[in-house]
């Protein structure tokens, strides 16, 4: 799937993963067909997304014949049965599709029995959206003001996104100004910059190079190494600091996977859940946990969990509007109280579901939002991109269209034993990193590239196959 022709793909449940999933594939342009099997969810996505449509069951020979499967070489299930996603799959491969990637949330079903149905399978992929956004908050709470934070090849390389503050020290700089002050040996390089020109309705990513000058309000992305982490955050104008206080707001499945791993970190939990019987169970589950009982925009129970003196707080119902009110409050009670921000109150990070709300967020100083459909998306991604090793992971961004992706240099590749400048690279395309026998190093045009280097890449979405193409 690395080259550059159509792939064709069959995307099973048109829900908050299914369908972000497939815009974006059908973006880069793959053939992609949703099955779906609610005919009002099949009529709202036809007339949002540019693709095929079929309404019915993934699980039906019929259905499965009319959307081509013996042409598919990629059928991803993303129903909320988990059952459903199985047999899909299943069935998939019997048709001949080549890779299958499949949602299962249960872990019964996780175990060898079910996973004993694909033995001999190489190309098979279980994803599970709640601990993909456990995983992306747990990343978040480590830092104030960043947006997102992946970690590539093995923890060696870090990237951010943040919004530039004003007091942030890279304001004002150009790049290469920049780049001057960071040698010999660069510990991190700006990836892409989305920003919106005065008079411009919509913001543009772009990958810059070094006669732009970052401005306060750009979002960029960036490519650090692992060591450098701290001095790149101060320079950000961002904190790195320790929660000790985590607050979740919301006491669904994510919100346990989330709660068991700060507990055994040693982190304090509280967990506000509305269903009596559910949080219960939270109670007895996590046992070292504060549960409450009620609605997370009650302003009475909310001062009771002590809002204000959290050093976070994690609004992660599946209502959009309940935790963009429930981080509006937590920020307004804790304007004089303590919390690692020192008087401004806990880090917010809202889960949302509905993305045209993120503008509203950060004008509103919500600090950080998340995705179920990019947290999943970029397994699915990685997954799309790369034949064999070739891509290791890839991280999309709910603010802009670039990717960055984690390469593996093959043995006499296109790119093997080449500088970077004489791979005449497109506009689109920035080398940030190069992580060799587990260090890491930021790239430069004249770094030369080996077998079995992981390359951490910056590049817009329709320069990603070929890119692809030259590791392979």
């Amino acid at each position: 799937m690395g080259d550059d022709r159509d792939v064709r793909i069959i995307v099973v449940g048109a829900g908050e993963v299914g369908t972000y999933v497939a815009d974006r594939l059908s973006n880069q342009g793959h053939d992609v067909t949703i099955i779906e099997v609610s005919g009002e969810r099949a009529r709202q996505i036809g007339s949002e997304l540019d693709v095929e449509i079929l309404r019915g069951s993934g699980t039906d020979p019929e259905v499965l014949t009319e959307a081509r499967v013996d042409k598919a070489e990629l059928l991803v299930a993303v129903t909320k049965r988990d059952e459903v996603n199985i047999l899909c799959a299943l069935m998939a491969r019997k048709a001949g599709v080549g890779k299958t990637i499949v949602r299962v949330e249960s872990r019964s079903l996780r175990r060898a029995q079910a996973t004993a149905l694909f033995d001999g399978v190489d190309d098979h992929l279980v994803i599970d959206p709640d601990e993909e956004v456990a995983q992306a908050v747990r990343r978040l709470i480590r830092f104030t003001g960043v947006l997102e934070f992946d970690e590539m090849a093995g923890g060696e390389a870090m990237v951010l996104t943040a919004r530039l503050p004003g007091h942030a020290s890279l304001v004002g700089k150009s790049l290469r100004e920049l780049g001057r002050e960071l040698e010999p040996d660069w510990g991190f390089i700006v990836g892409s910059i989305t920003r919106r020109e005065p008079g411009q309705d919509k913001e543009y990513t772009a990958i810059p190079r070094g006669d732009w000058t970052l401005r306060e309000g750009d979002l960029i992305t960036v490519v650090c190494k692992k060591d450098n982490l701290d001095d790149v955050t101060t320079r950000m104008g961002m904190e790195s600091q320790r929660s000790d206080r985590v607050l979740l707001l919301g006491g669904g499945r994510t919100a346990e996977i989330l709660a068991e791993s700060l507990l055994a970190q040693g982190q304090s939990v509280g967990v506000i859940e509305r269903d009596e019987a559910r949080a219960r169970q939270l109670a007895e589950n996590l046992d070292r946990a504060l549960v409450y009982h009620g609605d997370i925009t009650d302003a009475v129970l909310l001062d009771e969990a002590d809002v204000a003196r959290q050093d976070v707080v994690v609004a992660m119902t599946g209502e959009d509007h309940a935790n963009v009110l429930a981080c509006l409050y937590a920020k307004s009670a804790g304007g004089g109280a303590g919390g690692r921000t020192g008087g401004s109150g806990p880090e917010t990070i809202a889960v949302i579901h509905r993305l045209q709300l993120m503008d509203l967020l950060e004008a509103h100083q919500v600090d950080a939002t998340i995705s179920p459909r990019t947290a999943t998306a970029n397994s699915v991604m990685r997954f799309v991109r790369g034949e064999g090793d070739t891509v290791a992971a890839v991280a999309t961004s709910l603010h802009g269209d670039a990717e960055v992706l984690d390469f593996a240099v093959a043995p006499g590749c296109e790119c093997d034993g080449k500088t970077i400048s004489a791979l005449g690279l497109h506009e689109d395309v920035l080398i940030g990193a190069i992580v060799r026998d587990g260090k890491a190093q930021i790239a430069r045009g004249r770094s030369t590239l080996r077998p079995r280097d992981h390359v951490i890449a910056v590049v817009r979405p329709g320069q990603a196959a070929h890119l692809s193409s030259l590791f392979g």
